[in-house]
């Protein structure tokens, strides 16, 4: 019996096939090999430039500014920011700075303000003769208050910072461990129970959520 091909229709041999022949492909061009290590070089250069700048414009002294790290810098910025939008350059007293220097040795703990959002707008330096970690040190914690307490009375904090909010002018006081340095706990055994007594006070009429702040002491 004779095979014939479904392509060509000539007669085939044993264990033969007819293929349909393929044209031939022209090889193709070779990319040209681009190298990324110099784009991303130069844009990690542009990123530690801008930082850098950022970093100059701290109100910190110099030998603070080359302890920073990258995420320092940011949190300290990120804090500064929010400071700025609750209390604009022309709230502040000229003399505030030095005058809260001087009352800050007097009390008998820290200053603490936060956003509506409970958000870290101002610590008082005075926070490491409390907690053993500097305002820089504490905001490696985190951004927000929850950050720096511990975390099973977070709820319980929250509901009253929230009952502080409806009630602006309304003080509210919690008790709670916050963190501190390694140092301290070696010392103590633990971290350091405090204290917050504050308020909800708008800093701006009419009263709204970016214009109303959480006063404490610590």
């Amino acid at each position: 019996m004779t095979i014939f091909c479904s392509h060509c229709h000539r007669p085939l041999q044993a264990e033969m096939s007819c293929l349909p022949r393929r044209a031939k492909q022209a090889p193709s061009a070779s990319r040209p090999f681009r190298s990324t290590k110099s784009a991303s070089k130069a844009r990690r250069d542009q990123i530690n430039a801008e930082l850098q700048a950022l970093r100059s414009l701290l109100p910190i002294s110099a030998q603070e500014k080359e302890r920073l790290s990258y995420l320092h810098t940011m949190a300290l910025v990120c804090l500064r920011l929010r400071g700025a939008q609750l209390f604009p350059p022309g709230l502040a007293p000229p003399a505030g700075p030095a005058l809260g220097t001087e009352l800050l040795s007097l009390l008998p703990g820290f200053l603490l303000v936060l956003s509506a959002d409970s958000k870290l707008v101002y610590i008082s330096e005075n926070v490491a003769q409390v907690l053993g970690l500097s305002v820089v040190e504490l905001l490696a914690q985190g951004d927000t208050v929850f950050d720096i307490l511990d975390g099973r009375v977070g709820e319980d904090v929250h509901k009253k910072l929230l009952l502080a909010q409806e009630e602006p002018g309304r003080e509210v006081t919690f008790v709670s461990e916050m963190r501190t340095s390694k140092a301290f706990r070696l010392q103590h055994g633990g971290n350091r129970v405090v204290a917050v007594c504050g308020r909800f006070v708008a800093l701006r009429w009419p009263p709204s959520p970016s214009t109303t702040a959480f006063l404490a002491l610590c």
